[in-house]
């Protein structure tokens, strides 16, 4: 058993072994018991959904703090909840994709399930040549910080223009290159159906097909945002890892719970442009005050602060607007 405690990425392989089989269990109890049909999911189911994904993430986070340190801990949590955060402004984005194709919401929850997987490969492989790269040349943490600062004052200067999935040069391309049904085939991604040109049977691919081709596109740019993030919090690998996929694996539950409440967030966008340039700054601070890192814990409240105020000021500003009821109870 002394392959257990081999370093991989400066974490013994048990503990890797751990979060592995923590994230199969969850993806299991998702396809195989909760969610092996189609079917609407309602908002009270989202919520709670949503309530124990997170909860298992803080818990996930507490595990950490025993297991690594106060410091650790902390970074595992700043990290979560940065991520958590962003994972709601692309929320919103899905929202979009799903209404410009007409997605009804019973297959919505398909999209996502194969969003997530090809999710948690992805940011593995990003998350693994990042990890790679400051470990050679540290200096790359100023060019994440200085990204990370001028996309959240362009964030913050876009925060009322919403997202033209129309104008999307990969959905452009796919709809020139490709045969695509006019309408949706149920839940499948691809048919094979009569060209009506030849009167052969074709290969198509279907509206629900291109949702999920922009649902994975939406994710690659908001990785590009998220994981300086992380790597401006800590450079541990497995804590940036984990916290991203803990972050991630309850997006579907959170976007049936928040899909009807989109209208509601009016300032959230302003609080993540605040984060972003926040985590990005800290790196610039910290060299300034001589210190190496911003303390974990002034980074979790800061953060936590300027989360709190956007989502609170949001909710305050916006509640004497309707909620969409039509989204199931």
């Amino acid at each position: 058993m002394d392959f257990l405690v081999v370093d991989v990425l400066g974490k013994p392989l048990w503990m890797w072994l751990t979060f592995v089989v923590v994230v199969l269990v969850l993806l299991a109890l998702d396809l195989g018991v909760l969610h092996k049909d189609s079917r609407e999911i309602g908002i009270k189911e989202s919520f709670v959904l949503s309530a124990f994904y997170i909860s298992l993430g803080l818990a996930f986070g507490g595990w950490i703090w025993y297991q690594s340190g106060e410091q650790a801990g902390l970074e595992y949590l700043t990290g979560f909840v940065v991520e958590k955060s962003l994972a709601m402004d692309n929320i919103f984005v899905i929202a979009m994709i799903f209404g410009y194709f007409s997605i009804p919401r019973a297959y919505q929850h398909r999209v996502l399930l194969w969003g997530i997987l090809g999710v948690i490969i992805l940011r593995g492989i990003m998350i693994a040549a990042g990890a790679a790269i400051v470990e050679n040349y540290n200096w790359v943490l100023y060019i994440f910080a200085a990204f990370l600062i001028i996309t959240g004052i362009k964030m913050l200067l876009t925060a009322e223009q919403e997202y033209d999935v129309s104008t999307n040069p990969v959905l452009k391309f796919l709809r020139k290159k490709l045969p695509v049904t006019d309408s949706l085939r149920g839940e499948k991604f691809m048919v094979r159906e009569t060209d009506e040109k030849t009167g052969k049977l074709k290969t198509f691919i279907t509206p629900l097909f291109l949702a999920l081709v922009m649902v994975e596109l939406a994710d690659v740019i908001f990785a590009v945002d998220s994981i300086p993030a992380i790597f401006a919090i800590t450079t541990d690998p497995y804590i940036v890892y984990t916290s991203n996929i803990f972050a991630i694996l309850g997006l579907r539950a959170l976007y049936f719970a928040l899909s009807a409440l989109i209208h509601r967030f009016a300032y959230l966008k302003y609080a993540l442009s605040v984060v972003l340039i926040f985590i990005g700054s800290k790196i610039f601070l910290a060299d300034m005050l001589g210190l190496a890192k911003i303390p974990p814990v002034v980074s979790l409240t800061v953060t936590l602060g300027i989360l709190a105020a956007g989502i609170f000021g949001s909710l305050w500003a916006t509640r004497n607007l309707p909620t969409d009821t039509s989204h199931g109870k």
